[in-house]
């Protein structure tokens, strides 16, 4: 492994990162095959629509936010989740302020 992150990970640790307007996030776990991030959402705020090589995994702890995904766009809540395939367009929009983990494979080792 060339990049691997330690057992545990505690928020009071961690630093926030600015990750656009209105959004910042956490680096979690992670080695070079997967890695976790936390991503906090002001109201209002844009996961301005991107795409990236990883498979990715979206798990909305709270919140609400409008997803789109490979041209398709719906509201999630938490608990609900958003598979985002390798290549494919995707972005969303903060509805009601909250959280979402992020889960990538492999590593994305731009965030590092």
């Amino acid at each position: 492994m060339d990049m691997e992150s330690n057992n545990f990970q505690y928020e009071s640790e961690m630093k926030w990162e600015n990750a656009g307007e209105g959004v910042v996030r956490q680096i979690m776990a992670y080695n070079d095959d997967l890695m976790m991030v936390k991503v906090k959402f002001e109201t209002g705020a844009v996961g301005t629509p991107h795409t990236h090589p990883h498979t990715q995994a979206t798990y909305v702890a709270s919140g609400v936010f409008e997803f789109t995904t490979d041209g398709e766009t719906k509201i999630v809540h938490p608990g609900d989740g958003i598979y985002m395939k390798p290549g494919i367009l995707h972005g969303c929009r903060c509805l009601e302020a909250g959280v979402l983990i992020d889960t990538f494979s492999p590593i994305r080792k731009d965030f590092l």
